[in-house]
């Protein structure tokens, strides 16, 4: 058997290696059309290629009993680009709908940080602790009456309502439906509360009742989002951060308008999901929420373009090259019978 012939170890190794590089080169491919657009398949290709060269020729170079440090290093060089388009791929695949929700759970939390912020500044008829209880009990009321089991001032509704009138010392009205319109009736009766309890100017009053109806809306909103399908996620995600950071910048720009920058001063939100998909943008992420889920992306990577040099370079050594077969270390020709 010849000293060249392909062993079982050749073509594991041979198989292996294009498995992986094949998993690289469709990971790369993906993760670099950011950056290079339709061109990213040539060059993840080549890289691919290379890596795939490289390979063959550490083998070579070890079964020869050669000096591997050059090749591996060129390796590496060329790999750590594969390996960076890799995470970002893989990073993003996964990741993405868990990096939307949390951004808009995130904006919902901000919308209600800055309705209670302009509801702080604005003026009240009643001590701080009532005020807060009352702001609690409409809301309860606001919500039960669009509660689709049960419509309306019902038991429950009239039972906040009493609660109000005792906080309050006054009597609430209690408004009928416009059709069935109860969204409008919550607004209706949110309203007339508001006017009990609070001083305020009409810009303050509007600014309040806006949003105070904002946050109703994007707390629905996330709610009905949270319930999605996972595609629907990421196809929706986007527009609807966008349209509720627009909502959340112009209330609080209105509320620093109408309160004055030196009682209410307000920092417009950011988003940086449109970034999703970016290089930069999965490493950031990766490493200020670095957990159980990005170190398994993370080890994932380095396997995918490196453990086949690793395996290449611990089982190959020059006495690979003779093949293992007793009849493969006999010597071919005619034998000599010794004269007596």
């Amino acid at each position: 058997m010849s000293k060249n012939s392909l062993g079982a170890s050749d073509l594991f190794l041979g198989v292996l290696a294009i498995l992986l590089i094949s998993v690289s080169f469709y990971q790369t491919w993906v993760g670099l059309e950011q950056i290079f657009g339709n061109a990213s398949f040539v060059i993840a290709l080549v890289l691919s290629l290379l890596l795939l060269f490289l390979c063959w020729m550490l083998r070579a170079a070890k079964l020869e009993g050669k000096s591997t440090g050059s090749l591996v290093g060129i390796y590496i060089f060329i790999a750590s680009f594969c390996f960076i388009a890799n995470f970002n791929a893989l990073y993003t695949r996964f990741m993405r709908t868990d990096i939307y929700t949390n951004e808009l759970k995130t904006i919902n939390e901000d919308f209600n940080t800055l309705e209670n912020n302009i509801e702080a500044k604005l003026n009240y008829k009643y001590p701080k602790e009532t005020t807060r209880n009352i702001e609690i009990k409409k809301k309860q009321l606001m919500a039960q009456i669009v509660d689709p089991a049960n419509q309306g001032i019902g038991t429950r509704a009239q039972s906040l309502i009493r609660d109000i009138e005792k906080m309050t010392g006054q009597k609430v009205d209690l408004l009928t439906p416009i059709g069935n319109d109860y969204e409008d009736l919550a607004q209706r009766m949110g309203s007339q509360i508001d006017n009990m309890v609070m001083d305020l100017s009409p810009d303050e009053r509007n600014l309040k009742s806006d949003i105070n109806n904002s946050v109703l809306k994007w707390n629905k909103r996330v709610q009905e989002f949270l319930l999605l399908p996972k595609k629907e996620k990421d196809d929706l995600a986007q527009s609807l951060i966008d349209n509720a950071l627009t909502d959340y910048n112009k209330l609080g720009n209105r509320g620093s308008n109408v309160l004055g920058e030196e009682k209410f001063k307000f920092e417009p939100l950011l988003s940086k999901t449109q970034d999703v998909g970016k290089i930069g943008y999965a490493f950031e992420h990766a490493i200020k929420n670095f957990g159980m889920y990005q170190f398994v992306v993370l080890a994932g990577c380095i396997l995918l373009d490196f453990v086949i040099v690793i395996i290449i370079l611990l089982v190959t050594s020059p006495d690979n090259r003779t093949n293992n077969s007793v009849l493969g270390n006999r010597k071919k020709g005619r034998t000599l019978i010794p004269n007596k």
